[in-house]
């Protein structure tokens, strides 16, 4: 088929609907088209719980091993799982998931040896070429050797990896609610977590790609609701909520409440300098909270601050050699990990931090979490630069006020600061807002909300 891959294609990845946006037979050229920009010679494929996942690996790794590549399929698997094996076997790899998209999306998350990433600026730009020109010419020449398709098992190496970067050996038992969504946490928490001292109360670990209780989604509050119910229903010391592909980790406290992703970012990163005594840097993005980069320096780490996207998280971790990196999407880096986001290993720090003493959850991430926040605000707007600098004009002048345009428009006084930000592909403007009080965010977020909304509704 001729596809439109300009909406296949994506910054960071390959998504879209199946079949009405690609099939087999397209996922079998950028298998060819990912063998030909790496130059590998083997590579690793997974595949997540989704309906056409196992075809469409399977597709991709015929077309890899037509161009000469010798290729382990290691099945059903989370995306961290597929970095783990990118990174301990040195292979390419490709991740056949949509990640928390409705059922009838698919998509391929792409990686170079060593989980390295494959976006816009390191390759993607170029495969899409190649399927392109292939899916109007033909497919390509086959290699006049082809490569082998063997499976391999990585969970058990996978999870061992895991627990061998964080000490849970002295943790007090914990009653320990996840969340699954049906995802692949279903798949990997079970041996991540066998024979460690919780009562683990699993909610929604069969494999189904249909997503049958709730969007796998952790970061939309209307998905934690059953989480929240059951971990005061079960008087459970916390929940954990990952989503569909497993490569995030939302965290719910023993009363229900959600924990701040900042608030795990700064938790995981004053481990992560305890574990480097104390000498480190820690990435993080531009809306993550303030208490990140204060808890670094005051643990004796040196945060550096990214514009939202793993892709530039990545980047910098690998320029700066940092240790570990968070996200406010609840997307965490471990230098350890290959730079890559591994949700299960943050979860594993907040248990070892939990049961290593006696207190709460919300009494334990309470020092970590000094703000008030307004999360992410979308509007709709007519104009994104225009309304941009609406604001940029009412907020610049002001005493003690700075702005920076590293990601947007960011702006920032003594005891508040917002970031204003265009979406890529919508025309909308996202708001996040922080502040020393509830009171203070509410009268910041509302005087922006209004400049940015009253001309789109004139």
């Amino acid at each position: 088929m001729t596809a439109d891959l300009s909406q296949l294609v994506k910054a960071y990845d390959v998504r879209g609907v199946v079949p009405d946006q690609w099939d087999e037979a397209m996922a079998e050229l950028f298998g060819a088209a990912f063998v030909e920009v790496t130059a590998a010679d083997a590579i690793v494929v997974g595949h997540d719980m989704r309906p056409t996942s196992p075809g469409l690996s399977g597709a991709f790794a015929r077309g890899a091993a037509a161009r000469g590549a010798d290729v382990t399929l290691i099945g059903l698997c989370s995306t961290d799982q597929l970095y783990y094996a990118s990174g301990a076997l040195d292979l390419p790899g490709a991740m056949f998931t949509a990640s928390h998209n409705p059922a009838r999306y698919n998509g391929i998350k792409m990686c170079r040896a060593g989980a390295a990433p494959v976006g816009q600026d390191t390759g993607l730009a170029e495969i899409r070429t190649l399927v392109e020109k292939w899916s109007e010419s033909g497919a390509p020449q086959p290699a006049a050797t082809p490569g082998t398709v063997t499976g391999r098992d990585t969970l058990t190496d996978y999870a061992a990896h895991l627990l061998s970067l964080v000490d849970l050996s002295a943790i007090r038992p914990l009653k320990v609610v996840v969340d699954a969504g049906n995802g692949m946490g279903g798949h990997t928490v079970p041996t991540v977590l066998a024979g460690l001292p919780l009562d683990l109360v699993p909610m929604y670990f069969e494999l189904d790609g249909t997503f049958p209780n709730h969007e796998a989604n952790p970061l939309d509050p209307k998905n934690i609701v059953d989480l929240q119910a059951r971990v005061l229903a079960e008087g459970a010391d916390l929940g954990l909520a990952f989503d569909g592909d497993a490569d995030r980790c939302f965290v719910v406290d023993e009363r229900g409440a959600g924990v701040s992703p900042s608030a795990i970012t700064a938790l995981v990163a004053a481990r992560e300098l305890a574990r480097n005594g104390g000498r480190g840097t820690i990435i993080h993005n531009l809306i993550s909270s303030r208490s990140v980069p204060e808890v670094v320096r005051e643990q004796g780490g040196t945060p550096v601050r990214t514009r939202v996207g793993h892709s530039f998280i990545k980047a910098e971790m690998a320029t700066h050699g940092a240790i570990f990196g968070g996200e406010h999407s609840a997307h965490y880096y471990f230098r350890d990990f290959w730079n890559a986001d591994t949700g299960m290993l943050a979860a594993l720090h907040v248990l070892a931090a939990l049961g290593g003493q006696e207190g709460t959850l919300s009494a334990l991430v309470a020092q970590y979490d000094r703000y008030t926040g307004s999360g992410e605000i979308n509007s709709t707007v007519d104009d994104q630069q225009a309304r941009t600098e609406d604001v940029r004009t009412a907020f610049g002048t002001r005493e003690n006020v700075t702005t920076d345009d590293l990601d947007g428009l960011t702006v920032t006084a003594p005891d508040w600061w917002f970031n204003l930000r265009p979406s890529n592909t919508e025309p909308l403007l996202r708001l996040n807002v922080e502040a020393d009080d509830e009171e203070t965010m509410e009268a910041v977020r509302d005087e922006v909300l209004n400049l940015i909304r009253t001309r789109t509704n004139d």
